[in-house]
C-alpha cells in the first residue's frame, strides 16, 4: 500500500483527473474498477472518481508498485537541457514567452525535447522553482497554442492555481489578443471587422470558410487596422475577437489577401524566394481585460505586454520611407515590457 498526500498544487482536481497524472502507469479502466472495489480510498473511505479534492487530503493505493513508475519524475533529462527562453515578463505565477517560428510548443512524433514546454520545465527547475520528484500531478503549463510556423507571446503557468485561472480567463474572453501579420495586396479598407463561419477539418488539419452561417459551422470575427503598404503586400495589426483554428491565416485568404508566406492557404513559392520562410503571423500583444473574481491572477487586470515591433522578424520591410507609412518602432507598453495560429 502507498498513501499520497495531496499538496497545494493537486487540490481543486477530481479523483479520477489526479490519479491519471500521479499514477501514469495505470490504466484507466483498471483505475476506475480499484476505485468501485476500495482499493483506491480517499481519507480512508470509498470515494467517487469524480470527488474533488483538497489539501491535505490523503489517498491509500492499494496497487501494485510497478504502476508508480514515471520517467517524468527524473530531473535528469530536464537538468541536461539547458533552456533558450526570450522572456516577455514573469512574475511568481506566470511567465510570457516570446515563441520563434519554427520552435513547437509541445511534443510531436519526432521528440520531446526541444520544445517550449521542455525549456520552460528546464528553465524552472534551473531556478529551484519546480521539482518534478516533489510533485504528484502538477507540471508547469502552457495556457496557449501557437503553431510552429508562427511566433508570438505564448503564456504559461508556473502552479496549478494560476493554471486554472487563467483558463478559465481564456475561455471566458478576458484576453483580447493582437497579431501583425503581412498579406498580400493593398485592403479595400484601412480598418475593418469581419464576421464569417467557420469548419474545420480534421482529417485535412484545414479549415473552410463561408461568407453565411452553416450546419456545424462557428462564426468568426476578425478585426483589423492597416499599417503600411509597400511593393502589393499590407502590414496589418489584426485582433482576434474569436480564437478559432487558423482564424486569421484562413479570414484573410477568403477576402483575397492570403498572408506572405503561408502555402496551406495562399502560394508560397515566390514569397519564400523573398526570404519569407514562414507565414508572416506573429502574435505581438497581449490586453488582460480581467473581471475581479477573487482568484490568484487578479493583479494582472488592465495591464498590457507587447513586443516592439522592430523585433517581430518581418516588420523591417516597412520601416524605411519606400512604405506608404512607416509602423511606430515602440509599443504602446514598450517601457513596461513586459489559438489561433
Amino acid at each position: 500500500m502507498r498513501e499520497l498526500t495531496v499538496g497545494k498544487n493537486d487540490a481543486g482536481q477530481r479523483l479520477d483527473k489526479f490519479l491519471t497524472k500521479s499514477v501514469k502507469g495505470l490504466p484507466m479502466s483498471m483505475m476506475y474498477k480499484l476505485i468501485r472495489t476500495k482499493k483506491i480510498k480517499l481519507n480512508r473511505k470509498r470515494a467517487e472518481p469524480n470527488v474533488m479534492l483538497n489539501e491535505g487530503d490523503t489517498l491509500q493505493l492499494f496497487i501494485r508498485e510497478e504502476f508508480f513508475d514515471s520517467p517524468e519524475k527524473d530531473t535528469g533529462a530536464l537538468s541536461s537541457i539547458v533552456p533558450k527562453l526570450d522572456i516577455v515578463y514573469e512574475d511568481e505565477n506566470i511567465i510570457l514567452l516570446n515563441k520563434r517560428p519554427g520552435v513547437l510548443v509541445h511534443e510531436d512524433d519526432e521528440g520531446k525535447d526541444n520544445t517550449l514546454v521542455m525549456h520552460l520545465k528546464a528553465y524552472l527547475v534551473s531556478s529551484g522553482e519546480y521539482d518534478p520528484s516533489s510533485e504528484q500531478s502538477f507540471a508547469p503549463a502552457l495556457c496557449n497554442r501557437i503553431d510552429r510556423n508562427t511566433g508570438g507571446i505564448v503564456i504559461a503557468a508556473k502552479n496549478a492555481a494560476a493554471l486554472r485561472d487563467m483558463n478559465e480567463r481564456i475561455r471566458s474572453g478576458q484576453i483580447s489578443k493582437y497579431y501583425l501579420c503581412v498579406v498580400h495586396g493593398r485592403m479595400e479598407k484601412k480598418e475593418d471587422r469581419l464576421t464569417a463561419y467557420l469548419l474545420k477539418n480534421e482529417k485535412t488539419n484545414t479549415v473552410d470558410i463561408s461568407p453565411v452561417p452553416k450546419k456545424n459551422y462557428k462564426e468568426i470575427i476578425t478585426g483589423y487596422r492597416v499599417l503600411a503598404y509597400r511593393d502589393g503586400r499590407s502590414l496589418l495589426e489584426v485582433r482576434l475577437y474569436t480564437g478559432r483554428t487558423h482564424q486569421i491565416r484562413a479570414h484573410m485568404a477568403f477576402i483575397g489577401h492570403p498572408l506572405v508566406g503561408d502555402g496551406k492557404y495562399g502560394i508560397n513559392r515566390e514569397d519564400r524566394k523573398d526570404g519569407y520562410k514562414y507565414q508572416a503571423l506573429y502574435s505581438y500583444r497581449l490586453r488582460f481585460d480581467f473581471s475581479e473574481g477573487g482568484e490568484c491572477l487578479d493583479y494582472l487586470a488592465g495591464r498590457e505586454y507587447s513586443l516592439q515591433k522592430s523585433s517581430v522578424w518581418f516588420c523591417g520591410d516597412f520601416f524605411d520611407s519606400r512604405s506608404d507609412s512607416a509602423p511606430d518602432n515602440k509599443s504602446k507598453n514598450e517601457g513596461n515590457s513586459l489559438d489561433e495560429d
